[in-house]
């Protein structure tokens, strides 16, 4: 099972935001999934977004095993942005991500997938950054 380590003061700001009990995403944050905000090449494996959701969602099955009883799940293909020895930290009013290789993305965004799929059902789809 993949595992990430969630300081305490992400735990902290999930209670402030009111979500910690909720099911929530890690994802890439590329355009290329359900929940994607952001998308182009230059974001692959760059940008990642904590989504919070009501229920889980069986499209991302895979449970990151967590040291703080978070229900935290991603996808096969979101995990492959991310490797061994995940942290999540919050510092300095932003939450990064890191591995064993350093540092992903210092600027994880916090969304609500109701939110997004409203918004793709309107026609407003991801956005696109140039390179």
């Amino acid at each position: 099972m993949a595992s990430i380590q969630i300081t305490n003061s992400v735990v902290a700001l999930l209670k402030e935001k009111q979500i910690a009990d909720k099911p929530l995403l890690l994802i890439a944050d590329d355009g290329g999934g359900d929940y994607s905000l952001l998308g182009g090449a230059c974001s692959l494996g760059a940008k990642f977004s904590i989504v919070e959701l009501e229920q889980p969602d069986p499209k991302y099955a895979i449970e990151l095993e967590n040291n703080v009883g978070l229900q935290l799940y991603t996808s096969k293909y979101d995990l492959t942005f991310m490797g061994k020895g995940l942290k999540l930290d919050f510092k300095n009013y932003r939450i990064s991500l890191k591995d064993d290789s350093g540092l992903l993305d210092g600027g994880v965004q916090i969304a609500k997938g109701s939110d997004i799929k409203a918004a793709f059902a309107k026609g407003i789809f991801a956005g696109s950054t140039g390179c």
